[in-house]
């Protein structure tokens, strides 16, 4: 145990050994915590004279404490500046920055936070109003340590559950207000990091998502020096800027060996992330929500609950890292009962015909898509709005009527008329599918006029206009039961079997700091409603593309829109950077038309096809009829890849084998759950006359196995593949695809 004498810290450890051969995923001799996961460990103690939670090892396995290193205390930074702390909060002679930071009722700003009491238990309860990880008891185990603060009469839960399949570690805390009723008892919290933990002094390096729209998920990795290495997300959103993830990584670490430790919010509003090294070397990790939109008032009695985040560890470099949150989030995140199944090849309506739709249009677009071979067809935007139709994005969004003029029927006979082709070589329906933006307002529109105190604002200041659009406050209850009751309306007209939720904005105008927290709390209880109502409908997330690709979204939808540059060069590199965390399986890709829209680049349907089958929502956005002889004679074969392919894509393994960054040959392979068969994506970026091409080395693979391939139609071991490679004949030109299948014989 940890005692504290004057200036000089003393460590003394006693029946802190956790046993070598206990199955217990958490463990506790006295209060020193064991997290144990089959290739992590996560280890902290209680310090019993201060009541602090100390911070001990988070990294490959350990089975025993160790004393902490030896730092002289003298000058400034004394006492707790030289713990290593789990949950830090402000003053009390640490400089660093706090995990948590409370405006206490009388005005004060300084928390002791002391060990009080834990309790263990098998299994994960859910957190109300957010979205989290879940699991039962044979998944994931559970430590709650109680913290008291006596002086303001608040105490504190943090929770840690360990998945020990998946080396991760999800965690949360809450903050209850104790105190008087009478009177002005509130306190406000002014900083919320859900995870927080100080590793010793070693060099890392952080891996940062950065972009914008249309340029999402591009990656920066930097090294942490002394200071704040930081970044975040100030647009109520977590953005197309930044997304709430980040990985520390050895500065030997590389795609497939080293250690790495992954770091993920289960948020979808605003959110920061620092890594700082102090003087004595040691490095504090903070992710949480953003302190410009906290102020979050707490009354006597209430209770503040911060969102979950999950952390993982891998010493099988960042790949490796990547496959743990793949995985954990197919089966402990995403509750969709789509998640793990196949996904049908979809058309969606948008660049194909915008705003320029009716009911016969649409129809015959339908028809087309059916002599394709699609299952899914979605009518994107313009469908709505009676005093403002939806001719254009200043028209009539927050409006949700079939526009008569387009449909005057309404939407039933419309959908039965779509549902009444069949898909190609099937005998199933063409489903369908719809548009729809429920956070949004024109000021051009019905509900606007009706309802202006509606929109996000900030007193008598100007309401800034983006796309034409403000934003709903759905942190408003009466707000929330609007879109609950129009998005359940539309669903119960007819036969909609998926719906696209757009959100094309971020937010600029808040009253207060706190209005991004209670929009997102709002945002849930709307989702959790329709999802919970309409469990059979395959929703999609979409923010212009990947602005709202998060965890906390994904708990509730499937898959996510990944951007809407549709280029297939640019989107090799956008869908690689997304899947550092978020799995191939939830991403929505699609073959656009030539030359793109945004690039204005030509590049062939088999290559774009490729990229957009690496996706586990596969399909097209273009309009059929404009497809080129060459094309339409290549969309078959394409469509039956996709049969193919997306049961791997689904559950399957991913590996990034070579990235578009540093190659002019990126490839990316999956391989099946039950490891029979893989599937190799190979590229050629630019035909150069030399060098030569280097063999694409594989991995996943089975060394001792042996594995057929129909690039040369020969037989390797799996050590061959993986360490030889695979040499690829490349034609001359630019933008050349292989798509190669292995099977295991």
């Amino acid at each position: 145990m940890a005692m504290m004498k004057g200036a000089c810290v003393v460590m003394l450890w006693a029946g802190a050994t956790f046993a070598q051969n206990s199955t217990a995923a958490i463990a506790a001799t006295g209060t020193n915590f064991t997290l144990t996961a089959e290739g992590m460990s996560y280890l902290f103690h209680v310090d019993t004279d201060s009541g602090d939670l100390v911070s001990d090892h988070f990294g490959g396995p350990t089975t025993d404490f160790t004393p902490p290193a030896n730092i002289l205390p003298w000058g400034w930074n004394d006492e707790l500046s030289n713990f290593r702390r789990e949950f830090p909060d402000v003053g009390r002679s640490d400089f660093r920055l706090p995990a948590i930071h409370i405006e206490h009722a009388d005005g004060d700003t300084v928390s002791a936070f002391r060990y009080r009491s834990h309790d263990i238990t098998q299994g994960k309860p859910s957190i109300p109003g957010l979205p989290a990880t879940y699991g039962g008891d044979g998944d994931v185990t559970t430590l709650i340590v109680q913290l008291y603060d006596n002086v303001s009469d608040v105490s504190a839960a943090l929770s840690y559950s360990v998945f020990p399949k998946y080396n991760a570690i999800a965690r949360s805390f809450s903050i209850t207000n104790h105190g008087s009723t009478n009177g002005s008892g509130a306190i406000v919290i002014e900083q919320a990091h859900s995870f927080s933990t100080d590793f010793p002094h070693v060099d890392l390096e952080m891996i940062e998502p950065h972009g914008d729209w249309s340029h999402e998920f591009q990656t920066v990795r930097r090294k942490i020096d002394y200071g704040e290495t930081s970044f975040g997300s100030k647009a109520g959103y977590a953005s197309h800027q930044h997304n709430p993830f980040f990985a520390l990584v050895s500065p030997s670490t590389t795609e497939s060996s080293g250690e790495a430790w992954g770091f993920n919010l289960v948020w979808t509003g605003s959110f920061e992330a620092t890594a700082e090294k102090f003087s004595n070397g040691y490095v504090r990790v903070l992710l949480g929500l953003n302190s410009l939109h906290t102020s979050i008032r707490v009354e006597p009695g209430e209770t503040f609950q911060a969102p979950e985040a999950v952390a993982v560890y891998s010493s099988e470099g960042v790949g490796g890292l990547s496959r743990s949150f793949h995985d954990l989030y197919r089966s402990h995140l995403s509750r969709s009962k789509f998640t793990k199944e196949t996904r049908p090849i979809l058309l969606n309506s948008w660049e194909g015909l915008g705003f320029d739709i009716n009911e016969t249009s649409l129809v015959n677009l339908a028809g087309e898509a059916e002599e394709l071979g699609i299952e899914l067809f979605v009518n994107d935007d313009g469908w709505f709005g009676v005093e403002y139709p939806r001719n254009n994005d200043s028209l009539g969004l927050g409006d949700w009527t079939p526009n008569p003029a387009k449909f005057p029927n309404g939407l039933a006979p419309y959908v039965q008329a779509v549902n009444n082709f069949t898909v190609l070589n099937a005998s199933k329906p063409l489903q369908f599918g719809i548009w729809v933006e429920p956070e949004m307002v024109n000021p051009n529109s019905t509900l606007y006029r009706e309802h202006p105190d509606w929109v996000l604002r900030a007193g008598k200041h100007q309401r800034t206009l983006t796309r034409n659009q403000l934003v709903l406050n759905v942190g408003l209850p009466e707000v929330q039961d609007f879109i609950i009751g129009f998005v359940s309306r539309i669903l119960d007209s007819a036969n909609i079997q998926y719906v696209k939720w757009d959100n094309n904005r971020g937010m600029h105008e808040l009253s207060h700091p706190s209005d991004d927290y209670d929009y997102i709390l709002g945002l849930y209880r709307v989702i959790d409603n329709l999802t919970t109502r309409y469990p059979n409908v395959l929703w999609e997330g979409c923010a212009s593309g990947g602005g709202r690709f998060d965890p906390g979204l994904l708990h509730y939808w499937p898959q996510h829109w990944t951007s809407d540059n549709t280029d297939a060069a640019n989107r090799l590199t956008i869908q690689m950077g997304t899947s550092l965390v978020y799995p191939p399986s939830a991403m929505g890709c699609h073959i656009s038309a030539t030359p793109n829209g945004l690039t204005n680049r030509n590049i062939s349907i088999e290559y774009r096809g490729h990229v957009a089958l690496m996706c586990g929502s596969f399909g097209l956005e273009l309009n059929p009829s404009e497809l080129s002889p060459e094309e339409a004679s290549a969309v078959p074969s394409i469509m039956a890849q996709a049969e193919r392919v997306n049961p791997v894509v689904i559950t399957g393994s991913f590996f990034r084998l070579a990235h578009p960054d540093k190659s002019n040959w990126p490839g990316v392979q999956f391989v099946s759950h039950d490891g029979s068969q893989a599937v190799v994506f190979a590229f050629q970026q630019q035909y150069v006359v030399k060098p030569a091409p280097p063999p694409l080395r594989l991995a996943g693979l089975d060394p001792r196995a042996r594995y057929s391939n129909d690039l040369d139609n020969s037989t390797y071991s799996g050590a061959t593949y993986m360490n030889g490679g695979l040499n690829i004949a490349w034609p001359r030109g630019d933008y050349q695809s292989k798509l190669i299948w292995l099977a295991k014989v």
